[in-house]
């Protein structure tokens, strides 16, 4: 599923190319399945070029989760046959994909393997969010603004840490959101914010596509000396004496995947999807993530 030029959700296309072949160094994965991330949206519509400038065409997908089927010349951590997960900088909207095989980690063993897709892009994003970007310890008071996919992983990360996680969630996703590990869950739809607490946050994760105004009202729910952290707008411009912003963009890093496989194959960490779709439905999907009206992490399936 390619694009050949930037455009709303009809640009995306199917096209029937050679399978390709393995370099030197890498893998050619047959796919089991893809992911739908929201910044493709921004990608296609060229919104991203400054900073992620796109070889047209280009495919799409940049979880990959699937089963090696050619390894090329100086590989030798991985076999044919062998399961894989990672991240790619596009191309895993397709049949086969090649990649670096130094940007994969073998996939988790106890979740079907399709759904080991959801996992780098939005559980990188939370691992780095949680272990980088802010020192939470036991019995802090910890908010999740943004309960989507990158939430719903932090929530489990920061429960693992003995945080009081409190978690921001509309009617339709709070149980899975409490069913995760959430504390307590504020119903966004239903009041402000700074309404619904009764003391300030030791520190706020923003996973939330908010405004600049927007953002600047969630600093009045951290105690002076907290944090926000976040993985959307820009908060620097919020940092002051008592309090510390810092906006990130994840970095891929298998170590941080690999060690989220770890979680997921022990138990401790829950891969939430919300549904699977044939890869051929992807622009119907870019449709209904701009429309409101996806469900959740939805997969895409070759």
């Amino acid at each position: 599923m390619r694009i050949h030029r930037y455009g709303d959700a009809s640009v995306i296309r199917q096209d029937d190319v050679p399978r390709p072949a393995p370099g030197d160094g890498q893998v050619l994965v047959r796919v089991a399945a893809t992911s739908f991330n929201p910044s493709e949206i921004g990608m296609r519509r060229g919104w991203l070029r400054s900073v992620f400038p796109l070889d047209l065409p280009y495919t799409l997908g940049g979880d990959v989760a699937g089963v090696v089927a050619e390894v090329g010349a100086g590989v030798s951590a991985f076999a044919a046959g062998d399961r894989v997960v990672g991240r790619l900088d596009g191309g895993a909207a397709a049949e086969y994909v090649t990649a670096a095989a130094d940007l994969l980690v073998a996939a988790p063993a106890t979740i079907p393997l399709a759904h080991a897709a959801a996992l780098p892009i939005a559980g990188v994003t939370a691992w780095q969010a949680v272990f980088e970007h802010a020192d939470v310890g036991p019995g802090q008071r910890v908010l999740v603004n943004g309960s989507g996919t990158v939430g719903r992983f932090a929530i489990q990360l920061l429960g693992r840490l003995g945080a009081h996680v409190i978690a921001t969630a509309g009617p339709r996703g709070a149980e899975t959101v409490r069913r995760l590990g959430a504390d307590r869950i504020v119903d966004y739809t239903a009041a402000p914010l700074a309404d619904a607490l009764d003391e300030p946050v030791d520190v706020l994760f923003n996973f939330a596509a908010v405004t600049p105004s927007q953002a600047a009202e969630l600093v009045p729910l951290i105690r002076p000396g907290g944090v926000l952290v976040s993985a959307t707008v820009e908060v620097e411009q919020l940092a002051g004496p008592h309090l510390t912003a810092v906006r990130f963009v994840v970095r891929n890093d298998t170590g941080h995947l690999a060690a989220l496989v770890k979680l997921v194959d022990a138990g401790a960490v829950r891969v939430d999807v919300a549904e699977s779709r044939p890869l051929a439905e992807l622009p119907s999907v870019h449709r209904d993530a701009e429309t409101g009206r996806l469900p959740g992490k939805t997969l895409l399936i070759p």
